[in-house]
């Protein structure tokens, strides 16, 4: 079992997932894409759960799987205990007030013929949360929560810069007051300084409002600084997931301890210890026997080639789906993300943020 599910330290899961599996069909009878094979999850309520991972690894996917944007193959995806892929079309709208998602490209998610207010109003309008004059002041509430101005309400997406965007997906994700936020490499398009601005904006609306936040990401700098928990995906399945800290002093999984060795380190004199895996990654429609992760795996026995590991959990609510991790020598890990720019801005813009309100874009 996962950290943070229900059974486990008496916490109500919010969203959980079980067995999730999205497989792509490649036609003429060829085997399907194997996006995403059997992944469970829980966030619990104001929880941000990180899930990490190299392109193709499916992390997107799963975003989308959450929230019924696209349809799985199978598994379970349950909000406040119900299955919302049981629902129909009426039922799934309704739901879906309380699942939104920000998109990781600003300006490809907005529609480029809506005014700022427009765009803020549709949903508002669609669910019934405000008619007729009560739409206007709402709007503008959304825009100052994100630290935008009300004139804005006026202006098109491409009279603004790429974080002003995502401010504006934000609100557009926060109008019609969900409790789960799929954020998909929110800023990832951004550059360091306006990154440290939205992730502190992340935080500051999850305070306020308690948002459970499903946080997609390649940039470990930026999940140290907003995750509480992280899920670590490979080939379409979660290897290794652990409260945030555990996950960068004590990695357990062969392939987390990659990714964290790649981390920059912002000292030119530092050599850190760099784990090199071997190829690419294999092709999800024909998958390796055994653990995906053995043939880039310098550890793998024979045990590793045939035996598929179970993502087991301990009682620190650390889970590892590797056969050899209790046998690892210790992992040399570095401070990543502590010194870097992004850390140093998120350190600055916390503190005032604790003195000062947010402050309106231009």
């Amino acid at each position: 079992m996962l950290a943070g599910a229900a059974e486990g330290g008496g916490v109500t899961a919010l969203l959980e997932a079980r067995g999730l599996v999205k497989h792509f069909g490649t036609g003429r009878g060829n085997a399907p894409i194997r996006a995403v094979d059997g992944v469970d999850l829980t966030i619990a309520a104001g929880e941000t759960l990180a899930l990490v991972g190299e392109s193709g690894s499916g992390k997107s996917t799963t975003g989308r799987l959450l929230l019924r944007l696209i349809e799985p193959t199978a598994g379970s995806v349950r909000l406040h205990g119900r299955d919302i892929l049981e629902l129909g079309s009426r039922a799934l709208r309704a739901v879906r007030r309380e699942m939104q998602i920000v998109f990781q490209d600003p300006y490809g998610s907005l529609n480029p013929r809506m005014s700022v207010g427009a765009m803020l109003a549709e949903p508002l309008r669609l669910h019934g949360l405000a008619r007729g004059a009560a739409v206007k002041p709402r709007v503008e509430a959304l825009l100052e929560q994100v630290g935008l101005r009300p004139e804005h309400a006026q202006r098109y997406p491409h009279e603004f810069s790429g974080g002003q965007r995502q401010r504006i997906g934000i609100a557009r994700a926060l109008a019609v007051e969900p409790r789960v936020i799929v954020c998909d490499e929110p800023v990832s398009a951004l550059d360091v300084s306006i990154q440290a601005q939205i992730v502190n904006l992340l935080q500051a609306l999850q305070r306020r409002r308690g948002l459970a936040y499903l946080f997609i990401a390649h940039d470990l700098a930026v999940v140290r600084h907003i995750a509480d928990r992280v899920a670590v995906m490979y080939l379409g399945r979660i290897v290794e997931t652990a409260p945030v800290d555990r996950i960068f002093t004590a990695p357990r999984h062969p392939y987390t301890r990659a990714l964290l060795s790649a981390v920059p380190v912002p000292d030119p004199s530092a050599r850190p210890a760099r784990t090199m895996l071997a190829g690419e990654p294999p092709s999800p429609i024909d998958l390796p026997g055994g653990c995906r992760f053995h043939p880039r795996c310098r550890h793998a026995e024979d045990r590793c080639r045939s035996e598929d590991p179970a993502l087991i959990d301990d009682e620190d609510g650390h889970a590892a789906a590797c056969h050899l991790w209790k046998d690892l020598p210790p992992a040399v890990t570095t401070p990543a993300a502590e010194g870097s720019a992004l850390g140093n801005r998120l350190k600055q813009l916390q503190a005032r943020f604790r003195a000062e309100p947010l402050e309106a874009a231009p």
